[in-house]
């Protein structure tokens, strides 16, 4: 054991500092300033730091679902000056998924989630698929079928 002992010649000089020194603190309104300059500084959380793994991961999910949505209603356009081009949008109405994973891996999948959502048709006139202005204020559901991981597994887009 290493103790190191007080020089005797300290001793009495440290005790009277530390006996000193118990009673100081700083004036009332000095500690107030302190601690609201203290708490304005670090108490404030952003927006992104009050959100919880399991948030982010829920976002992160969404946002795989959401480009997987984009890229097959994409996908699905039209080509510019094709024959069909003022065709109705042709919907499954929920027959069949479109596999965006290969077969094994969805079905080595052992907790799929369905996540579920409706786009206007006008959204989908965004991304430059042809919405006739009879059918433009219809809606159109999107199942997408993604893995315990968040990534996207299957698609289907119905009419409601």
């Amino acid at each position: 054991m290493n103790h190191d002992p007080i020089d005797p010649a300290l001793a009495a000089p440290l005790a009277a500092l530390r006996s000193a020194s118990a009673d100081c603190g700083a004036p009332p309104r000095v500690e107030q300033a302190l601690m609201a300059a203290f708490a304005q500084r670090f108490a404030r959380k952003r927006w992104y730091q009050r959100l919880s793994p399991a948030h982010w991961g829920l976002a992160g999910a969404l946002g795989s679902a959401t480009a997987a949505v984009l890229a097959v209603l994409i996908l699905r356009a039209p080509l510019p000056g094709a024959a069909d081009a003022d065709a109705p949008l042709q919907l499954d109405d929920g027959l069949a998924f479109i596999a965006l994973a290969s077969q094994e891996r969805i079905e080595q999948e052992t907790h799929p989630r369905m996540l579920e959502a409706s786009l206007q048709r006008t959204e989908l006139a965004a991304l430059g698929v042809p919405v006739s202005p009879e059918t433009a204020g219809d809606f159109v559901r999107a199942e997408m079928l993604v893995g315990a991981d968040g990534s996207p597994l299957a698609l289907r887009l119905s009419s409601q």
